[in-house]
Order: structure tokens, then C-alpha cells, then sequence
């Protein structure tokens, strides 16, 4: 009895000295719901925003563009000065004078502008807008994946912080074993019935253990670290995970077949067609262009007057004949930039298919080493019982409990960390497909 009490001390003692410490309880929801300020995902999100933009610029290619201005001019300059006063309107028989025109007075101009042009037909620019369209929706495509990872790369900070509070609980039972061990062998030397040599062996393993408590508890501080850093949060303390590791399987049947509606996939698909339609514009500028031009003119010798107006409207057609091959050159590597994007997809589809496969041989391999772990720690758990009954008995040497007990707790560890390859090898099997 006084042994329990002792190992009960010894473990809510350890346990008080860990929540000593500031903790913040969090749960497995509200971590999905907080990924969102993931630095990861602002940066993804700001590439769709910039996607976005180059593609807004594109609406050139069929809306007119609209400019004004004001010009003020004043001049002796015998051609500029009767044009001006031509474009005011002000001229009379005396400015035809030989003289008046070789040698005009100075003249002063202002004119305000309003410049309008329209394209009509520009092949090239809305094969542009659909390249823009499609690489906008590439980068929306890898923001929803990039917000999966970090949901999955969430889940498994959270679970590893499960992990190493339940290393602690190990190690705390295992350092309230070790002390309960060495007092009964203490008092077994005080009566002569052990040497000094073992007293010496059982304070080793308590001091490893300590060791081996104190590393656990630096892998909870690091574990709530990387879960912070996620999360993008400035926690002063450590996070205290609210649920507890459990080994829980899917009732879904496992897709082996990769799925290509995955966001990844259709981004790499989409990529492609960006290029592909890149290829199409480099093609279509060697077609003629068709833009219409206008503008609305006013002339005074006054600034911002109107005394005289005018207009222009026009359509010009342009055609590059030849531009020493530089258009073909385009072609050719808008051309290999396409099948390169084609190329990648087709290993990208791949190498995910083969990730998949190994997945799920994992998944299958994670379930039979903790259907064999659980059997190990019961058969661990029984041996040292046997062995400490025995070794109280006298029939047992201190270096078989201590080999006994240190096996019992290895498994217990191991068992824990199986767990959590089941768990995460689940939840990226669902982020495979």
C-alpha cells in the first residue's frame, strides 16, 4: 500500500509541475478554423490576387481607352503660328499678308483634348485574356490545395503535440516505477540482502528516465511551437491539446485509383491550358489588327477656353508583314513552353498515382504493426508483473526487473507513436484522394 502511494505522489506530483506552466487548451476544430492565418496561405492567396490583376489588365483587349489633355503653346514660328490661329478660327484677310506670315507676332495656343481608342479586332489580345483567365484559375486552384495541406500539416502538429503529452505520461509512470523500485531495493540493501551494485543500477535507470522526462517535456514546448507557427499566433506558454490520441479507423472504403478532380490536378490542367492558349495568341499575332480612333478638339488663345472645336474619328488596320523572324521565334517557344506544361502534368498525375499506391500500403502496414504493438505492450505489461512479483520474492536479479520495466515502457512508447502513424497515415490517404 505505502508503494502506491508513494508511485501516486510521485506521478500527480509531475503532473502538477507540468500544468504549472502556462497552458492554452485547443481543440482539433478550432485549429482548422484558425489555419486560415497561415503565412503560407496569405502568400498563396496574394499570388491569386496578383493572377487576378493580370487578368483584370486583359479587358484592354476589347474596351476603348479614354484620355484628355491640355496643351499650351506660344510661338513666333511662322508654320505653328497660322496653324494656330487656324485652329482658333480667328483668321482674317490681314494674315495672309507675305509679311504677317514671315514674320507673324507671337501667338499663343491652348488646346484640350479628349483621345478615344477602340479595338475592334485583335485575335492575339483575346487568346492573351483567355491565357490570363486560365492561369487565374490555375492559382485559385493551388490556393484550395495549399489550404488542404496546411489543414492536413494542422492535424498532424496536433497530433504529434497528443503524441508527446502522452510520451510524458509514460515517462512520469515510468519515473514513478523507477523511485518506488529503488526504494524497495534501498531497504533491501539495508537489510543485507542485495549488494551495493544494484542500489548503483536502479539509480542509473532513475536518473536516464529524468533525463528521458525532461526530453519529453522539451518536445511538448516544440511541438506547441510548430502548432503556433501554423497558426501564425504568438503564444506565451504551450498549447494543451483538448482530445487525446486515440487509434480510430474510417468505416470508407480506401480509393486506390487517384482521383483527377483533386484541386492540384486541375491546376496543373489548368497551367497547361494557359499555355496552350499562349501558343494560340503567339500564332494569332501574325494576323492583321483592326482598331478605331477618335478625338474631340478644343482651341483658344485663353487657357481652358473653347472657342473653337473639331473633331477626328478613324480606323486604322495594321499588319506586321515581317519582323526578321522575331514573331516566329515567339511561336516556337511559345510552342515548347506548352509541351513542357503537358509534360509535367502527365508525370505530376504519376508520381501522385504512385504516392497514393504507397499510401495506402503504409495505411494497411500501420495497421497491422498496432494490431502486433497492443499485443506486445500486454505481453510487456505481464512480464514485468511476473518479474517484480518474483524479484519480491527473492527469486529474480535487480538487472532482469530493470530490463523487464524499461522493455514494458519502450512498448508502451511505441505503441503511442503507432498510433499516431495510423491516425496521420488515414488523414493523408483522405488528403491523397
Amino acid at each position: 500500500m505505502k508503494k502506491v502511494l508513494l508511485i501516486t505522489t510521485m506521478v500527480l506530483g509531475n503532473v502538477f509541475g507540468l500544468q504549472a506552466q502556462d497552458t492554452v487548451s485547443i481543440s482539433k476544430s478550432s485549429l482548422l478554423e484558425k489555419v486560415t492565418q497561415n503565412l503560407q496561405l496569405k502568400i498563396a492567396n496574394q499570388n491569386y490576387q496578383s493572377a487576378k490583376a493580370d487578368y483584370k489588365q486583359t479587358r484592354a483587349f476589347f474596351l476603348p481607352s479614354i484620355s484628355a489633355s491640355q496643351t499650351a503653346m506660344v510661338t513666333t514660328n511662322p508654320l505653328m503660328a497660322f496653324g494656330s490661329k487656324l485652329n482658333q478660327e480667328i483668321l482674317t484677310p490681314m494674315d495672309f499678308d507675305p509679311n504677317l506670315l514671315n514674320n507673324p507676332k507671337r501667338t499663343q495656343n491652348f488646346a484640350t483634348q479628349i483621345e478615344i481608342q477602340q479595338p475592334l479586332i485583335n485575335l492575339d489580345g483575346w487568346m492573351g485574356r483567355k491565357a490570363a483567365k486560365a492561369k487565374m484559375d490555375a492559382y485559385g486552384l493551388q490556393t484550395q490545395r495549399t489550404q488542404e495541406y496546411l489543414q492536413l500539416e494542422t492535424q498532424k502538429a496536433y497530433m504529434l503535440l497528443q503524441l508527446a503529452y502522452k510520451a510524458v505520461g509514460v515517462m512520469q509512470k515510468a519515473e514513478g516505477t523507477a523511485q518506488a523500485n529503488l526504494k524497495l531495493v534501498e531497504n533491501y540493501f539495508k537489510n543485507g540482502m542485495l549488494q551495493k551494485t544494484d542500489v548503483l543500477n536502479v539509480q542509473v535507470r532513475v536518473n536516464e528516465i529524468k533525463n528521458k522526462l525532461a526530453a519529453a517535456r522539451s518536445n511538448v514546448q516544440n511541438a506547441s511551437d510548430y502548432l503556433a507557427f501554423l497558426l501564425n499566433e504568438d503564444v506565451k506558454g504551450t498549447y494543451k491539446p483538448s482530445e487525446t490520441l486515440e487509434a480510430n479507423f474510417s468505416a470508407t472504403e480506401i480509393a486506390t485509383e487517384l482521383n483527377e478532380g483533386r484541386t492540384d490536378i486541375q491546376a496543373y490542367q489548368k497551367t497547361t491550358e494557359a499555355y496552350k492558349n499562349m501558343l494560340k495568341m503567339q500564332q494569332m499575332s501574325l494576323l492583321p489588327r483592326l482598331n478605331a480612333f477618335g478625338n474631340y478638339q478644343l482651341y483658344d488663345r485663353t487657357i481652358m477656353g473653347f472657342q473653337a472645336n473639331g473633331y477626328l474619328l478613324g480606323a486604322q488596320l495594321s499588319w506586321n508583314l515581317f519582323d526578321g523572324m522575331k514573331s516566329y521565334g515567339k511561336i516556337d517557344k511559345a510552342k515548347a513552353d506548352f509541351q513542357k506544361a503537358e509534360t509535367e502534368a502527365d508525370q505530376y498525375k504519376k508520381q501522385s498515382q504512385l504516392e497514393l499506391q504507397k499510401a495506402v500500403r503504409q495505411f494497411q502496414d500501420a495497421k497491422n504493426k498496432l494490431t502486433n504493438a497492443q499485443l506486445a505492450l500486454e505481453q510487456s505489461k505481464e512480464a514485468y508483473r511476473i518479474r517484480q512479483n518474483r524479484f519480491a520474492q527473492g527469486l529474480e536479479k535487480t538487472t532482469d526487473v530493470l530490463q523487464s520495466e524499461t522493455l514494458m515502457y519502450q512498448k508502451e512508447l511505441e505503441y503511442q507513436q503507432t498510433v499516431f502513424e495510423v491516425q496521420f497515415t488515414q488523414l493523408y490517404l483522405q488528403f491523397l484522394n
